[in-house]
C-alpha cells in the first residue's frame, strides 16, 4: 500500500514523501528574518538530505539563501528560470550546477516523481532594492499521489486545471496583517481555491507561523486563524475534502486506499 507523507515546519516549508522521494520546499529554516520572527512551532528540524528542494519564487521569504546553505546532502534545486546566476552568487558554483530552470508549463523528473511547474498570480521578483526579476510558480507533484503546492499566489484563471488532486497544500495568509492583498489567498480564498482544484486532502499552510517583532498584539486572529477559518468554509465549499490544520512540526499520512478511484 503507498502513502505520501507531508510535514508542514512553518510558513511555506513542508517536507513531502512521495514513491521513496523526499522533496522540500521554499525552506525557512530560521527563527529571524529581517522584522519578522518565528512566533510558532520550533525551528525546523530536517530528517535528512532531501532529493530535491523545490522554490517557487524570489522573495526572501521563499528563496532563502542562509536556510538553503544549511540543507544537508546534494539535492536537486528547483527554481524559476533565469535565476540560476543568482543561485551561483549566493550559494556558490556547486548549487548553481544542481540547478534544474523551470517556468510553469515545464516539468522534470526526481526519481519516481514527476514535478511540473505551475502558475502562480504572484509578484516574483526578489523586492524594490533587486534588479533581480522571475516568474513566481506552483508545483504540482505527481508520484503515487498528485500534490498541489501553491507557492504564494492568488486566484487565478485556469486554476480549476490543475485539478483533481489528491492533495492541496494551500496558502491562507502571511507574516504580516497587511498581506490579504493581491496576489495572495486569505482562508476564504483559499477555500475557493480548493474549490477549484478539488483535491481528497488539504492543508492550509503560509500563516501562523512568522508575525513582524513588537506586533504580536496587532490583529493577532490574522495570525493563528487562518488555518481554522479555512477549515470552516472549506467544510461547506468542498464537503468531499478532508481538511487537515496541522501545527508546525506535525505530519499528515495519508494511504492510498483513502484516495478516490
Amino acid at each position: 500500500m503507498s502513502a505520501i507523507r507531508v510535514t508542514w515546519w512553518g510558513h511555506s516549508t513542508m517536507w513531502l514523501a512521495d514513491s521513496g522521494v523526499s522533496l522540500l520546499t521554499d525552506p525557512l529554516l530560521t527563527d529571524r528574518l529581517f522584522h519578522l520572527r518565528r512566533m510558532a512551532g520550533p525551528t525546523p528540524a530536517l530528517p535528512g538530505a532531501p532529493d530535491a528542494v523545490l522554490v517557487s519564487h524570489l522573495h526572501a521569504d521563499h528563496f532563502h539563501l542562509p536556510s538553503l546553505k544549511t540543507v544537508p546532502g546534494s539535492p536537486l534545486l528547483v527554481v524559476p528560470r533565469g535565476t540560476v546566476d543568482f543561485v551561483a552568487k549566493g550559494l556558490g558554483r556547486a548549487w548553481a550546477d544542481r540547478c534544474v530552470e523551470l517556468e510553469p508549463g515545464d516539468e522534470t523528473t526526481v526519481g519516481a516523481v514527476s514535478v511540473r511547474a505551475v502558475p502562480a498570480a504572484h509578484d516574483g521578483n526578489r523586492g524594490p532594492w533587486s534588479r533581480m526579476k522571475s516568474q513566481a510558480m506552483g508545483f504540482v507533484v505527481e508520484g503515487a499521489a498528485r500534490t498541489w503546492y501553491g507557492g504564494d499566489t492568488g486566484l487565478f484563471d485556469g486554476m480549476s486545471e490543475l485539478g483533481p488532486l489528491d492533495l492541496a497544500l494551500v496558502p491562507v495568509g502571511g507574516w504580516g496583517p497587511t498581506l490579504g492583498a493581491e496576489g495572495h489567498l486569505d482562508a476564504a480564498d483559499g477555500a475557493e481555491a480548493l474549490r477549484r482544484v478539488k483535491a481528497a486532502y488539504a492543508v492550509p499552510v503560509h500563516y501562523g507561523t512568522f508575525w513582524p517583532i513588537g506586533m504580536g498584539r496587532v490583529r493577532p486572529h490574522m495570525f493563528s486563524g487562518p488555518g481554522a477559518e479555512f477549515a470552516r468554509v472549506a467544510a461547506t465549499t468542498s464537503p468531499d475534502t478532508h481538511v487537515r490544520v496541522l501545527a508546525p512540526g506535525e505530519t499528515l499520512t495519508v494511504e492510498s486506499s483513502t484516495w478516490p478511484n
